[in-house]
């Protein structure tokens, strides 16, 4: 075979490739996946279809918060509507996120906390947050972010388009995960994260995109300050990961949602004060 034959071989090798890649790119079945995977919802799913995708359905993380945010939101206006203060309907805002996902989040929260801050090196740490039983440090991280998650939700359910508000900063939220996932690598030989793999860049750039367009229809111009918080937010965050164990976690993930989505709401309440 010629130089010139191998050339075009290459070249026709890489469009397939590209094709390829493009149609693996976003799959019907990446919906219930990442549903499965982030929800309590009683979605059926295809597990051997869902394990082959792994981390490529996580461009969908975004829908799962966009319906866990209104599902939530909703909740919290029906609350209000029949007279109940802001202060209590966000608890039972809290109360449905938390159904909705299991609470893996919290969870997620308190084993970093614990672990983090309870190990002296990354293979103790990490031990930490496998353990299922829960210390000083995971008990306050998580008292802390229920405190600040409800006085923030509390305020924002008395604004001018707190409904949206909810629903974009649990969006957000969501696709920080997916960036960190993309550049973290995985942290241990097991788990959850470690099981659905690390997305391609291009499935973090279609999570960022539609948290992103979610954003701007649904809260307009406060979509600047929400997305710089995630980001601050998630790259400070990352940045403790990988001083602590050298790579995100399933622990890390839920933690990162959590934290992103608190300091995405504070970031509207800072501005509206």
């Amino acid at each position: 075979m010629n130089t010139a034959d191998t050339a075009d071989e290459k070249t026709a090798k890489g469009i397939l490739m590209t094709k390829s890649d493009t149609k693996a790119l976003l799959a019907f079945g990446d919906v219930p996946a990442a549903f499965g995977l982030l929800t309590r919802l009683p979605i059926r799913v295809d597990f051997d279809a869902a394990t082959a995708r792994g981390a490529a359905a996580a461009w969908v993380y975004p829908l799962v918060g966009l319906v866990i945010g209104a599902l939530a939101a909703f909740t919290g206006v029906i609350a209000m509507t029949i007279g109940l203060p802001a202060a209590i309907a966000a608890v039972f805002v809290i109360l449905v996120q938390t159904v909705l996902t299991g609470a893996m989040h919290e969870d997620g929260l308190a084993d970093c906390a614990d672990g983090f801050w309870g190990g002296w090196t990354a293979e103790h740490r990490l031990k930490i947050m496998k353990d299922s039983h829960i210390g000083a440090y995971g008990v306050v991280a998580l008292i802390l972010g229920l405190l600040l998650r409800w006085l923030a939700i509390s305020t924002v359910l008395d604004m001018s388009g707190g409904v949206a508000i909810l629903i974009a900063a649990a969006m957000v939220s969501r696709a920080a995960m997916v960036s960190l996932m993309t550049m973290m690598p995985n942290a241990r030989d097991n788990g959850l994260s470690q099981s659905v793999g690390r997305p391609s860049r291009n499935t973090a750039y279609v999570s960022t995109v539609l948290a992103l367009i979610g954003c701007l229809v649904l809260v307009g111009p406060l979509t600047i300050p929400m997305i710089l918080a995630t980001m601050l937010t998630g790259l400070c965050f990352g940045l403790l990961a990988w001083v602590k164990i050298k790579g995100q976690t399933g622990d890390v993930l839920g933690a990162t949602q959590q934290l992103t989505e608190i300091f995405a709401l504070l970031s509207v309440v800072a501005l509206a004060s």
